[in-house]
């Protein structure tokens, strides 16, 4: 697969799955755009793939921010241009009983994993419309792939708006693609299952455990896994996906 001079933006790329997931759209040959709240751990992802050979640059967003999506967006804009593809990876919840929540906790996890792809979204959309406009149903205008959860399918102990927000995002995924489809731009939605990133490693040890005796495969997934499934959305195997969901799990859910 090849993303030469292909522009793609990855939010939450500085660790886990939004790293992976840089990664492997750099190895394909795209400048990847490595966005995250985490300046230095950001500076150092974009000038790992750098040293490698590929081509990053760091640029910061705080995706609970609206002004700092538009600034980002408009600065990505100015300097490299209409991306090509949109991963809307950053994301972040707790676990705890749902009473346990206080709306200070719900309004940040929902502008995370739920209005910032939004807005990020929206910052883009009108550019990569006039790309594709005309195109005839070609892939013309780009590719938006949002990482959602499984939590958001089939729901998750202790993640109840988390899961809300992850299942918003699905809805959203599939109901853009099908405004947008007419302009060449596919928007796709990949769900990991448990994975081995920072975020799992803060779960209590008994707890991995557990999930990994309900999963199928017996193990938890790797970001590479999921970053490949996110490459199969932005490349032109999936010229004719839209609209779809596709777990990485190992088998743990097999929503319909």
């Amino acid at each position: 697969m090849s993303l030469v001079d292909k522009l793609a933006v990855v939010t939450g790329a500085a660790s886990g799955i939004g790293a992976a997931t840089a990664a492997k759209l750099a190895e394909a040959g795209a400048l990847v755009i490595v966005a995250d709240i985490q300046a230095d751990a950001g500076e150092s992802r974009a000038a790992t793939l750098r040293a490698a050979g590929r081509k990053a640059q760091f640029v910061r967003v705080d995706m609970t921010d609206a002004a700092s999506i538009a600034a980002f967006a408009a600065d990505v804009q100015a300097r490299f241009g209409t991306p090509d593809v949109l991963v809307n990876g950053a994301g972040w919840g707790t676990t705890h009983p749902f009473w346990e929540g206080s709306p200070e906790l719900w309004d940040k996890i929902i502008a995370l994993n739920f209005v910032g792809p939004m807005r990020l979204a929206k910052a883009f959309i009108l550019a990569m419309i006039e790309r594709g406009r005309g195109g005839g149903g070609g892939n013309g205008g780009g590719r938006i792939i949002n990482i959602a959860s499984d939590a958001g399918r089939v729901g998750s102990l202790g993640e109840t708006v988390y899961s809300g927000a992850k299942g918003g995002l699905i809805a959203f995924t599939k109901s853009l693609a099908r405004e947008v489809a007419r302009y060449g731009i596919g928007v796709n939605c990949v769900c990991p299952g448990p994975t081995d990133t920072p975020l799992m490693a803060a779960v209590p040890e008994k707890v991995t455990e557990a999930l990994k005796k309900a999963i199928p495969m017996r193990r938890l997934g790797r970001p590479e896994e999921v970053a490949d499934a996110v490459l199969f959305f932005a490349g032109d195997g999936a010229g004719y996906v839209t609209g779809q969901v596709l777990s990485v799990s190992g088998g743990l859910t097999m929503a319909g």
